[in-house]
């Protein structure tokens, strides 16, 4: 069964965090992913949003997948997180990215559910938070 980092490790990761993925960021306002990446900017984070849509969210460019994070981060930088605002059944294939793309961490929004998932991220040497608010949990520090 997966369980998630505790609260003084995940406490250090939102410290030391500087860049979050956005899988899924919507351009929409009314959106959750939107109000949660537009706080997170406020917190000071650099948002990277992943979605096939075109144009810039938020006032950044997107990428339409993981893969092409280096096209906005340059080739040697990587997102400290990649928060995750798909369906539980995207997220094995976000796993397979960010294994493939040796990704740091992986925060898996409230819902967005896959223990099989969570657990082979974790075993890669992922930090994985699942089924938790990325916002909320900044916003209690």
């Amino acid at each position: 069964m997966f369980r998630n980092p505790d609260r003084d490790a995940i406490e250090a990761l939102l410290r030391r965090a500087k860049t979050v993925a956005v899988v899924g960021l919507s351009a929409d306002p009314a959106r959750p992913s939107y109000g949660v990446a537009r706080a997170l900017q406020g917190f000071g984070y650099r948002i990277v949003p992943v979605t096939p849509a075109a144009g810039p969210i938020l006032g950044e460019r997107t990428v339409p997948d993981l893969d092409r994070l280096a096209d906005v981060l340059g080739p040697d930088v990587k997102p400290d997180i990649v928060d995750v605002f798909r369906r539980p059944e995207h997220v094995a294939g976000i796993v397979d990215a960010c294994i493939r793309l040796h990704l740091p961490a992986l925060w898996l929004q409230d819902g967005v559910v896959d223990e099989a998932a969570a657990s082979r991220a974790r075993d890669a040497g992922i930090f994985t938070v699942m089924d938790r608010c990325l916002y909320r949990d900044r916003a209690s520090l």
